[in-house]
């Protein structure tokens, strides 16, 4: 038999024991993994814990539990806690006005329990009132109820368009009653399984429901009147905006849109061109930039819907930390739309004493019997190009929502909710604090001062808020506080009025006018003599209610590094110490490091004195600068590079001999 033929015969007779031997390899390598996936979600066939759980960090808020990588992969931010309670205290407000109108009672919980302590009533009468409450009612009208962690047939369909790690959905369905479905929805597949195993992990799978798509293709295939939802919230990492045009169209009629930015140094002024882009609107770097950055994200919503002949009606505008929030519901109506052009407003302001004045877009008016309202554009501008104060020139800003950012009766219900029942919430403190502080906030008054900002003006010291307030009130005006500033002063007085008022108190507090230049603004301010006669006696209800209690306003950072996260990557990076060094390091990377005393004092003697050469310096040897000048000799020994430069080291002109041999 030939070498060949023995060769073919080998082969045909081993093939089949090869084949049925890597079978039976494969078959065990399947038993020793019984589902594959099993390793993705880091659990072994006997249930037991991967080496991958281990890199995962498990955090409890409010009533979730949820658990994240550690590496950088889905995103999470513990800062915005404040941000999630407040917004499930505002869902939980509006789920009882929307099923109050459907005759379906709402049930928090431990809020019955605190009304019994504030209401004081013995069981007994309590009895007595749910049996006289029964006994009108008829036997089929008995009042339904939604409690939390049920669906509710009729109740509210929530979506939250950008969900990470699944944690505020799951806090909708644990701590929010009325609703009939929760809609999780991420783009990455990270983020998908572990939004599964956070549900899982709650129990909450009834209610949420996890999605993995784009958001904005979500919303538009929800824009049928039957399949819209009745909450939207979207809480990107950085601007909104792409996914608002979609937002305004696949929400209910009369549903509530929840919106977080968190680009505030576009919206904050330091980049007016790109804020255009995004929001269609100019910021401008002003001290009341945080109450014009809500603003604008308003006026850009309102425009996105008045496309699709709808409009926005504000409930709730926060500014806090490092975003701003609002919460506005959605309405359809073509005449309603027409008036949204007199809502918006361009904002002129100096750039020397910062006096703003804002001009509508357009002029709504009335007919003489009171009935039509007609439309047309405004009358412009409100100032003269230079500004009637300190003569400089005005910057153009906008267009912002100029109408009120709050509906001060839906505020009041989540304050009292929240106060009432102070244990739902770990922020319940400051969501108290904040919400006071708005309730006594002029709410047709747009912008603010800033009491730095009046004073530093003028070259003056600072007046007490309280004195400021008391001048005001005493000249009858109005005047409140911001909840996006501290130092803010809110009031309808023209800014001549305020004006004066500084030039008062500054003759009590009197500025050397002689440093101060002849065109600076604080020169051309204090050259003219006060119209209105200040008086700065303290007044009782110059104090506001919420400063008396001393509840918690303006919250300090309570830890280092309080801000935004690193935006999540796919594989993630460990945040350890490597991050915190990273961090440590970058902080004023563009600030030259602070100079010893000791050596600038030394280099600074290196230097020879101008006014001791010419006889003027009245220092002696007190002089940081050198009173002698280099011997002859220590001069010839010394390096050329290092000679000090002399009349007669100029290079020679175009018509002088050089070289050797030449004097």
């Amino acid at each position: 038999m030939s070498r060949a033929r023995i060769v073919l015969w080998l082969s045909l007779t081993l093939r089949p024991a090869c084949s049925l031997y890597r079978a039976r390899f494969m078959e065990g390598q399947t038993q020793g993994l019984r589902n594959p996936g099993e390793m993705e979600n880091g659990t072994g066939p006997c249930g037991e814990e991967c080496a991958s759980e281990a890199q995962e960090t498990t955090v409890t808020e409010g009533a979730a539990k949820i658990a994240f990588p550690s590496a950088n992969e889905v995103f999470y931010n513990p800062v915005q806690e404040f941000n999630r309670d407040l917004t499930c205290a505002v869902i939980t407000e509006f789920a009882r006005v929307q099923l109050a109108a459907k005759g379906i009672q709402i049930k928090v919980p431990g809020e019955k329990d605190v009304q019994k302590v504030v209401v004081d009533l013995s069981e007994q009468e309590e009895e007595k009132a749910e049996l006289k409450e029964g006994a009108n009612l008829a036997p089929g009208d008995q009042p339904r109820t939604a409690a939390v962690g049920e669906i509710c047939e009729e109740g509210l369909r929530v979506l939250e368009g950008l969900a990470a790690s699944g944690l505020r959905s799951i806090r909708f369905a644990r701590e929010v009653p009325g609703l009939q479905s929760v809609v999780a929805n991420d783009a990455s597949a990270r983020a998908m399984d572990l939004m599964c195993r956070n549900v899982q992990l709650n129990g909450v799978a009834h209610l949420v429901h996890p999605r993995q798509a784009d958001a904005r293709m979500l919303m538009y295939q929800h824009q049928k009147v039957s399949e819209r939802f009745d909450v939207i919230d979207l809480d990107p990492y950085g601007s909104p905006a792409p996914f608002l045009d979609a937002a305004v169209q696949a929400v209910s009629e009369g549903g509530l849109l929840c919106v977080t930015c968190t680009d505030m140094a576009v919206l904050a002024g330091n980049s007016g061109e790109t804020c255009y882009s995004k929001y269609g609107a100019m910021a401008l770097k002003s001290r009341a930039c945080h109450e014009m950055a809500l603003r604008i994200v308003l006026h850009s919503l309102d425009l996105r819907a008045n496309c699709y002949q709808r409009f926005v009606v504000p409930l709730l505008s926060v500014s806090a930390d490092f975003y701003v929030r609002v919460f506005v519901r959605v309405f359809t109506g073509q005449a309603k739309v027409k008036a949204s052009a007199s809502k918006q407003a361009l904002v002129f302001q100096c750039v020397g004493c910062g006096t703003f004045h804002l001009q509508r877009l357009g002029k709504a008016s009335s007919g003489a019997s009171g009935g039509r309202v007609k439309f047309s554009a405004a009358c412009g501008p409100p100032v003269a190009p230079e500004c009637e104060h300190c003569g400089q020139r005005h910057q153009l800003g906008g267009p912002l929502w100029a109408e009120p950012i709050h509906d001060l009766d839906f505020v009041g219900r989540v304050l009292e909710a929240v106060s009432t029942n102070p244990g739902r919430f770990h922020t319940a403190e400051r969501i108290r604090g904040v919400l006071s502080v708005i309730t006594e906030e002029l709410p047709d008054v747009p912008l603010y001062y800033t009491l730095d900002q009046l004073s530093s003006t003028i070259r003056c010291s600072t007046p007490s808020l309280l004195q400021l307030r008391s001048a005001l009130l005493h000249a009858g005006f109005r005047v409140s506080l911001s909840h996006a500033c501290k130092n803010a002063v809110k009031t309808d007085a023209p800014s001549s009025a305020l004006w004066d008022i500084m030039r008062c108190w500054e003759k009590e507090c009197p500025v050397k006018r002689e440093r101060l230049s002849e065109t600076s603004p604080a020169f051309r301010i204090l050259g003219v003599e006060p119209r209105l006669r200040a008086n700065f006696t303290i007044r009782e209800d110059a104090n506001p209610s919420s400063r008396q209690r001393g509840l918690k306003r303006f919250q300090a950072n309570p830890e280092a590094n309080w801000g935004p996260r690193p935006r999540a990557r796919p594989g993630g990076k460990a945040a350890g110490g490597a991050m915190e060094e990273r961090r440590r390091l970058h902080q004023n990377k563009r600030k030259e490091p602070a100079e010893d005393p000791v050596q600038r004092a030394a280099r600074l003697k290196t230097f020879p004195c101008k006014r001791f050469k010419e006889g003027t310096c009245q220092h002696g040897d007190q002089c940081c600068y050198s009173h002698s000048s280099p011997a002859p000799e220590d001069t010839a020994d010394m390096a050329p590079s290092d000679r000090p430069e002399t009349p007669y080291q100029n290079p020679p002109g175009p018509g002088m001999a050089t070289g050797p041999g030449v004097d």
